[in-house]
């Protein structure tokens, strides 16, 4: 019988179940195979790949295990050292950082001394991620260097690849985005010639996808997501990289408003990855809190955000909007600043807290930080200039003009912002913005364009089954800071000059009374002064609007 025949090679079977993608055949075989005599070390690393692949973590981890005991036995340390790398790796995306960090560094002791290879490589890999989370920005540079280098030492387009990706990935955070995506679609030009690996195709997929979603370009990412799905396609079973792409789609159904995909996708990515990938699990739990938030079911968006924070998942801006949806507006306030101050020099993560800063600002009365906020998000659309940011930073823009009584100002950047959210599909926060753009225009006593802007608006909220949410800005009626009508009428008497016999004269009511309104005011303003609450009024344009 020919050489490499089934009577030849009794794995002969798994091996081409692999090759064609076939992982529970090549499980069944293998396992069996191992069953009847321990397999050696060369032949279990298919075993190992094959858990994998199928999602048996904790198999894929005794398995692992086995073959890092079985080569550090035979002397083949660098083996060794790549499966402790395995194991590390896989222990950290649990989220088990105390076990992954140990494997990881047995993996770095082993290496030393080694000649450079393939576990040089991955080492590397991760740390430059480690050096791009930390916005270690030069160490990471010269580590895509340096991967590109040992790629073409080794022959092995695998770490190209990975050098290209890191290197695009840190020209994007340095703001040099057409660099950046041009360095992230060279990475994928092996990966598409099938010159690597399936487990680090995959990996390099989903690291692109995540930078696009990272910078709002979500035409990018839709683009990445629709192509790794078509990747996927050529597997029978792939339950890490399916589960994680059904997280970056579930991203882009939740900006789209498509709720119940939403809810459907993020069940099947608890089921799938809550042993394997608590990233991946955790961002889907915050993604549907979101969907919850907006649809007014607040109870279970508390439940959502709470199960994201427990998986290490920062719950904010979301929960602090949750918190401004019912009533809680300091609470909120408190709540998007402790999360801005955590954040760090993340400019992506700032982004979105920004962002929220600014509404939460506004219907709190905090104007002079909302202004600020609305400012450092402006300056991070000019240093990354992508749709969402754009829209972001136009729409924070018009709700300060509109709150500081410019309407007709608010007018173009709200404009703007409505026609670049319905460009990317976002029809809640197109939605968000014509409501804006109603009260500028009734501002001004345009009423015609204001309906129509009403009516663009009630219709999206209609068709997505959400209620019309607070705009974030106080209404004709509604006082900033929480003052009732009285104690608005106090606080213009001071700011006036007045003091509490004026006050009491004026209002006719008594000095003791003026007292009490006062000490009221300064509890819900914050404030410990007469001199500090008029100048609060007069930044809020109180006393503009009562001239």
């Amino acid at each position: 019988m020919a050489s490499g025949s089934p009577a030849d090679d009794p794995l002969g079977p798994a091996r081409d179940a692999l090759v064609r993608r076939d992982y529970r055949t090549a499980y069944a075989t293998l396992r069996e195979a191992d069953a009847r005599a321990p397999l050696p070390a060369d032949d279990l690393t298919m075993l190992a790949d094959a858990t994998w692949w199928l999602g048996r973590v904790n198999e894929f981890l005794e398995v692992t295990e086995r073959l890092h005991q079985a080569y550090l036995a035979e002397g083949r340390i660098d083996l060794a050292a790549v499966h402790a790398l395995g194991i590390g790796g896989t222990w950290m995306m649990r989220g088990e950082v105390a076990q992954g960090s140990g494997w990881f560094s047995r993996g770095r002791r082993l290496l030393e001394g080694q000649p450079r290879g393939y576990g040089h490589g991955l080492l590397l890999y991760f740390d430059a991620q480690t050096a791009l989370g930390e916005q270690r920005l030069d160490d990471a540079t010269a580590a895509a260097d340096e991967l590109r280098e040992l790629g073409q030492h080794l022959g092995d387009e695998t770490f190209t690849a990975f050098g290209l990706l890191v290197g695009g990935m840190t020209e994007i955070r340095r703001g040099r985005l057409r660099e950046g995506f041009a360095l992230l679609d060279e990475a994928m030009l092996p990966v598409l010639a099938h010159r690597v690996s399936d487990d680090w195709a995959g990996n390099i997929y989903c690291a692109i996808i995540a930078v696009c979603y990272d910078v709002m370009d979500l035409g990018r990412a839709r683009e990445w997501t629709r192509a790794t799905e078509r990747w996927l396609d050529g597997f029978s079973d792939a339950v890490m990289y399916l589960g994680v792409c059904r997280a970056h789609r579930l991203q882009l159904h939740a900006v789209e408003g498509a709720w119940s995909d939403v809810e459907r996708e993020a069940a099947e990515v608890e089921r799938d990855l809550l042993d394997l990938n608590i990233e991946a699990v955790a961002e889907t739990a915050y993604q549907l809190g979101e969907t919850y938030r907006v649809r007014g079911q607040h109870d279970e968006a508390a439940a959502c955000y709470g199960k994201a924070a427990e998986r290490g998942r920062e719950p904010q801006p979301g929960a602090a909007l949750l918190r401004l949806a019912t009533g809680d507006a300091q609470g909120a306030w408190a709540a998007v600043c402790t999360a801005l101050s955590s954040a760090g020099p993340d400019p992506f993560a700032c982004a979105r807290l920004l962002r929220a800063q600014v509404e939460i600002g506004l219907a709190a009365g905090h104007v002079s930080a909302a202004v600020a906020a609305a400012e450092r998000l402006d300056g991070i659309r000019d240093r990354y200039r992508t749709p969402g940011f754009a829209a972001w930073a136009d729409q924070a823009c018009g709700a300060v003009l509109l709150q500081q009584g410019a309407p007709g100002d608010a007018v173009q950047p709200l404009s703007r912002a409505a026609a670049a959210y319905r460009r990317m599909a976002a029809p809640y926060d197109a939605a968000r913005a014509d409501l804006l753009l109603a009260r500028a225009h009734r501002a001004q006593g345009d009423d015609d364009t204001a309906a129509a802007h009403e009516r663009a608006a009630a219709e999206a909220f209609e068709a997505l089954g959400v209620p019309p949410p607070a705009d974030g800005l106080p209404r004709s009626g509604q006082l900033p800071g929480g003052l009732t009508g009285r104690e608005a009428e106090v606080l213009l008497a001071v700011a006036a000059g007045g003091s509490n016999r004026d006050v009491a004269a004026s209002l006719t009511i008594s000095e003791a009374t003026v007292r009490r309104h006062l000490a009221n005011i300064y509890l819900k303003l914050g404030v410990g002064s007469r001199t500090a609450a008029a100048a609060w009024a007069h930044e809020q344009g109180l006393t503009a609007r009562s001239r």
